[in-house]
């Protein structure tokens, strides 16, 4: 058993009869009563994101989970195939597993987070940034650039992603997985 100060974000713990991996925590103390930790968990069986409040010391039930190299192969409807990298196995999750799935581009390694005791797959971890080309852009407008002015475009993978007006197609540009927002453009 575990208490709240062992909360951190990616921890999988059982709640109310369900799996939830901890997307954000925030440990608040107040000037007046008893510290507590608020959390945004999201289950890992039909993707609900849930906002709960524990009190400070309160015990949780963590899971534990291995994490294991994947690589994405390609899409049927919701479903998505992945393959270990070591062993060659495939496995096939839902959407809802998937933070970014609109992001995933065939071929990318990602961490697969697997409950050790039923040795069922709970989430996926995606890189941190990936790289995507832009397939689809409007043209910027020459002299349109006094403020951080944006347009949309549209990535390989079918994703549009607001980008700076200088971003055109063909280009390569780094998006942050969490927020699904542009980096920047790379040079090759």
């Amino acid at each position: 058993m575990a208490t709240t100060a062992d909360i951190r974000n990616g921890l999988c713990i059982k709640y109310n009869n369900d799996i939830y991996k901890i997307t954000e925590f925030l440990h608040v103390k107040p000037g007046k009563g008893p510290a507590f930790v608020r959390t945004k968990m999201k289950s890992v069986t039909n993707g609900k994101v849930l906002d709960n409040t524990f009190s400070a010391g309160h015990k949780i039930d963590v899971v534990r989970v291995e994490t294991q190299s994947y690589q994405y192969l390609y899409a049927e409807g919701d479903d998505f195939h992945f393959m270990n990298t070591e062993t060659y196995e495939q496995i096939t999750l839902p959407k809802s597993a998937l933070d970014s799935p609109e992001l995933l581009k065939e071929g990318t390694v990602v961490m697969v987070q697997i409950n050790t005791e039923t040795e069922m797959p709970l989430a996926v971890d995606m890189p941190a940034s990936i790289i995507l080309e832009v397939t689809y852009a409007e043209p910027g407008v020459k002299g349109n650039t006094a403020t951080n002015a944006t347009k949309p475009a549209t990535v390989e993978t079918g994703a549009t992603i607001n980008v700076p007006l200088f971003i055109n197609e063909g280009d390569k540009i780094k998006i942050d997985t969490a927020t699904g927002a542009y980096m920047e453009r790379i040079k090759e």
